[in-house]
């Protein structure tokens, strides 16, 4: 992976991990105060799979 990919990376995983943390477990997931938590976790986690996306992208169009 470039460097620039493996540093989104880890801002990405930060972000998913500050969410998770942020959640309150006591209520239910997909309560109205748990939602933007939710909707951040769910951006996180399709940036990361785009990330593994542009990667592959980026590996491809390379020639040796």
């Amino acid at each position: 992976m470039q460097k620039f990919y493996k540093v989104l990376l880890v801002v990405l995983i930060i972000i998913v991990a500050i969410n998770i943390y942020a959640i309150d477990w006591q209520s239910d997931v997909l309560s109205e105060d748990n939602q933007k938590f939710v909707f951040s976790i769910a951006a996180g986690v399709l940036g990361i799979i785009l990330l593994f996306v542009m990667n592959t992208w980026s590996k491809i169009g390379v020639k040796k």
